[in-house]
């Protein structure tokens, strides 16, 4: 048997932002600074709300803590995950102890959290992948409206993970023929994006790339990123090269496509700062990736794609 989740509802297109009906009383969470959150938060036209902004990127379980201390005793209607991947989570991780539902909108385009089951947060200083039924959103909420303005890099490392995401998820052994289609529809979305250099269609790819990879999981790309995260290399840059050599160790049909579009958004080669025997270690521990892997890993394997990503081998 398989099983699909999504959303309850799922608004997108354009000016679905303002369109929104949104709870009185809701707590919007977000790392953006005021003068950026302003201006979101006129755009959904939303009237009665408490707003968090102290949320750290690559947020900690402390994040969803402190968010839990100060706002619980003033019991909001509804928990709104406004941002990147780390509003989202901590959102997605902090509800249950509120007792609400959680509405998340996404401002960049790549994680896919807003579709997913899946909460990644940093406990004692490593980035831990969670999964569970109660973090996928009760609503999304998907426009391109937040494109304009951000910066160009932050785009770019977006629609890597984006891509990644969705073509791992068709590589992975816990996919199926649904997930396998909407990571192939989402990746073809987002490979003529980048190719013709129509961003607006990055959202969309994203979100189904999010449904997709989802319901079944990513792989070897995404366990061999975590290193470098740790070394505070942005996620999607990270697996610009990451899911580059896992897709060519793996003899993934996307090998060459995906390559063709991280040479287009232009990234640059990434350097390991850490002993590649130590790294690879971290990396076997990641099961949750590696397990769902279209073939079978083993350390040397891991060491042999590490040293590749450092000598820029392809």
């Amino acid at each position: 048997m398989h099983t699909v989740r999504i959303p309850k509802m799922i608004n997108f297109g354009e000016n679905a932002l303002a369109e929104t009906e949104y709870p009185a009383n809701a707590l919007v969470v977000t790392t953006a600074a005021p003068a950026l959150s302003e201006k979101w938060l006129a755009k959904m036209e939303i009237k009665d709300y408490m707003l968090y902004d102290k949320v750290n990127p690559e947020p900690s379980v402390e994040d969803s803590q402190a968010l839990i201390a100060e706002f619980k005793d003033k019991k909001p209607s509804v928990l709104i995950g406004l941002g990147g991947g780390s509003s989202l989570d901590v959102v997605k991780y902090s509800a249950r102890d509120f007792g609400v539902e959680k509405i998340l909108i996404p401002t960049t385009f790549g994680t896919g959290a807003e579709m997913t089951t899946y909460c990644v947060l940093k406990f004692d200083g490593k980035k831990k992948l969670l999964r569970e039924d109660r973090f996928l959103a009760d609503m999304a909420v998907v426009d391109s409206y937040f494109l304009d303005g951000t910066p160009q890099q932050i785009v770019n490392n977006s629609v890597c993970d984006a891509c990644a995401q969705a073509t791992e998820g068709y590589d992975s052994k816990l996919g199926n023929d649904y997930t396998r289609g909407l990571c192939e529809r989402a990746f073809n979305i987002l490979y003529d994006a980048i190719m013709s250099g129509n961003t607006k269609e990055y959202p969309y790819g994203s979100m189904l790339s999010g449904m997709g990879f989802g319901n079944c999981s990513t792989t070897l790309g995404h366990a061999l990123s975590y290193v470098f995260s740790n070394e505070g290399v942005p996620h999607g840059y990270s697996l610009s090269s990451c899911t580059t050599v896992a897709h060519k160790h793996n003899n993934s049909k996307f090998y060459g496509r995906f390559k063709e579009c991280m040479e287009k958004l232009g990234f640059e080669r990434l350097d390991l700062k850490a002993d590649i025997s130590e790294a690879a270690d971290v990396v076997m521990t990641d099961k949750g990736h590696l397990d769902p892997n279209p073939v079978p890993i083993a350390k040397q394997d891991v060491i042999k794609c590490l040293e590749r990503i450092k000598s820029g081998d392809l």
